[in-house]
């Protein structure tokens, strides 16, 4: 690849600059533009056919035309930004990119891929990444919806539309555990996504089936301000609620009837998590325990989050990768009816002043390769789609995948933002208390004149922010002297935010370390108080924070009290958060105490990272 001129600059507003790719990759977005043929039933995959034989002719992608030789050292520095959820996709086109040589204003390249949460990295990128060092911001950024590239701009205050080429694409789906899906007949006939809501509200219906010992229908959602999966979801129920589920307008989000009828349907939604693979790792820990329906019932995902959950991939924090056998009972990618919202995965390349001229050409250069005949076949074997529509047969036989889209398009950017920006009024509300150790230990300084106390009291009150006035939030603490009673106990009783919010702030505030850490009857004792208490209509909750070990001369044990918490998930689960908040907490136990109530684990086991991890713990609400 010879010399190039660095590319000319945009002339409309705004620090976001559409990446620029190849004339030849002109016949590439023809393809992505061609209708598809109708969708088929989930369960109607044939592995031997292309995903992408319709009637009309396909355009051929282009080749990819490495370099002769490796450009000159020291290569320029190509950061790539990537969500969760297409992180291992993107890092596989990097490897392959980088197998050949690349030479790029006769220098060579190298590619770094962060990934973070798509709604966290629209914050950020709305900002100019003003809080990432120069040198670590990207100049590629390659979320898995075009969705994320609105509400940015909304952030940011750009009225300038910007769109990426899309590299791979995905469709949301519902995923369910095989043998559900095939008790209700969903394997053969989809329903639509009107039926799917109707279902999720309908306690009775595993009962009538059959199945009462599966419970009630247990919904999962990731949470819409974070998760893309999350936000199409919510934007589903928008449009079944409105009627209009292919062309949802503003006008239908502020309609009373359609706003009950959202409300409405979020009551059935189990509990909202930050991410797809929290849900989908609850649900591998009780197919290994032997029952997944201990824990879900159905979630709405990517398809490519059932790839790899069927081939054994999970993941508790949505980035560190386990690889275990394939479960027991798979999962089937269930495609509504009336047809499913596609993770498009657009590229862009950025032009932000931390991006050196060398720089864009080599993104340019990168994002050429990904839409190139050998790219699209990287894309094919970690899970996705072409830009075609081509699936790789393998890859579709373990997810169930349907052989075609029948896409929903995306909304205006205005109704886009508009939804996420609903979520917090038409959620599911919250019961929580806080629970927080108090133990000698919290007095230990984390940072000069900052005790671990004094942190988990600033990340609490930060936390405090994602709630409305409608949730009913409370403050418990737990710790004992000598053999005397657990103190201080509750501090302030759970109630609506918008009368105790001033009154758990100060108590918040009054705490202080007193000694011994009686873990488990803490966590025992105000569970068993949450439950008798329980609310069908509110997400009961206790969000624990702890530091050490269960120490104290009080009686109790890790078997009784997850035992308790099991009991109590099959009619008025609490669920309790767990935060490890220091290298010497429990995390053996608070990870088993978490399961048990059927919540999730959270690390925070280096203190830095409280105020982080807590806010990403409070999304589940």
């Amino acid at each position: 690849m010879g010399r190039r001129r660095a590319p000319t600059k945009p002339s409309y507003p705004g620090w976001i600059r559409t990446s620029v790719v190849a004339a030849a990759l002109v016949v590439g977005l023809i393809a992505a533009a061609l209708v598809l043929p109708p969708l088929l039933t989930p369960g109607g995959i044939d592995s031997s056919q292309s995903a992408a034989t319709g009637t009309q002719a396909e355009a051929v992608l282009p080749e990819d035309r490495p370099a002769v030789s490796e450009g000159a050292a020291p290569c320029i520095p190509l950061r790539v930004l990537a969500s969760l959820e297409n992180a291992d996709m993107v890092r596989s086109l990097a490897a392959a990119y980088l197998a050949k040589p690349r030479s790029v204003d006769g220098k060579c390249v190298s590619v770094k891929v962060d990934q973070e949460k798509s709604g966290v990295a629209a914050t950020r990128m709305a900002d100019g990444f003003a809080s990432i060092p120069a040198a670590e911001r990207p100049a590629v950024w390659l979320p898995d919806s075009t969705a994320w590239l609105r509400v940015a701009e909304d952030r940011a205050g750009n009225a300038v539309r910007q769109d990426g080429a899309s590299v791979a694409r995905s469709g949301i789906v519902v995923a369910m555990p095989a043998s559900m899906a095939k008790a209700i007949g969903w394997d053969t006939k989809a329903p639509t996504w009107a039926e799917v809501f109707a279902v999720s509200k309908d306690p009775g219906v595993w009962e009538r089936l059959g199945h009462a010992d599966w419970g009630k229908f247990k919904f999962g959602k990731a949470s819409p301000t974070v998760s893309t999966s999350g936000l199409m979801g919510l934007l589903a129920s928008y449009g079944v609620a409105g009627g209009n589920l292919k062309d949802i307008q503003n006008d239908q989000l502020t309609q009373p009837s359609v706003i009950t009828k959202v409300k409405d349907g979020e009551l059935s939604t189990s509990h909202y998590m930050a991410t797809p693979e929290h849900f989908l790792w609850h649900a591998r820990q009780a197919d290994d325990a032997g029952d997944v329906s201990e824990f879900l019932s159905a979630v709405i995902v990517d398809e490519k989050s059932v790839w790899d959950y069927n081939r054994g991939i999970s993941s508790n924090d949505g980035v560190t990768k386990q690889a275990g056998p394939a479960p027991r009972e798979p999962l089937l990618a269930i495609y509504p009816s009336d047809g499913v919202m596609v993770a498009d995965n657009p590229a862009v390349a950025l032009s932000g002043d931390w991006v050196s001229s060398q720089q864009r050409l080599a993104a340019e250069d990168f994002l050429a390769y990904t839409r190139t005949e050998q790219g699209q076949e990287v894309v094919k074997t970690t899970g996705y789609r072409t830009i075609q529509d081509k699936v790789d047969p393998t890859v579709a036989n373990t997810g169930h995948y349907a052989r075609f889209l029948q896409p929903v398009p995306l909304p205006s950017a205005d109704v886009l933002v508009d939804v996420q920006k609903s979520f917090p009024k038409i959620r599911k509300r919250a019961r929580a208390l806080f629970l927080l150790d108090v133990s000698g230990s919290m007095g230990q300084e984390i940072a000069p004149g900052v005790t671990r106390l004094q942190g988990a009291k600033n990340a609490v009150t930060r936390a405090l922010e994602h709630f409305t006035d409608d949730d009913k939030l409370g403050l418990a603490a737990f710790s004992h002297v000598a053999d005397g009673p657990l103190t201080p106990g509750l501090v302030s009783p759970v109630a609506p935010f918008k009368t105790n919010k001033g009154d758990l702030l100060a108590e918040l505030d009054a705490l202080q370390p007193v000694a011994a850490t009686p873990l488990y009857e803490a966590v025992g004792q105000f569970a068993a108080e949450q439950a008798s208490e329980y609310n069908e209509s509110e997400i009961n909750t206790i969000v624990l924070l702890s530091d050490g070990k269960n120490d104290t001369t009080h009686p109790g044990d890790l078997k009784s009290l997850t035992e308790q918490l099991s009991h109590q998930h099959h009619s008025t689960p609490v669920l309790v958060f767990t935060l490890a908040y220091g290298a010497d907490a429990d995390t053996e136990s608070l990870r088993a105490i978490a399961m048990a109530s059927g919540a999730h684990f959270y690390d925070a086991t280096d203190p830095n990272h409280l105020e982080a991890v807590l806010g990403d713990l409070v999304t589940s609400f």
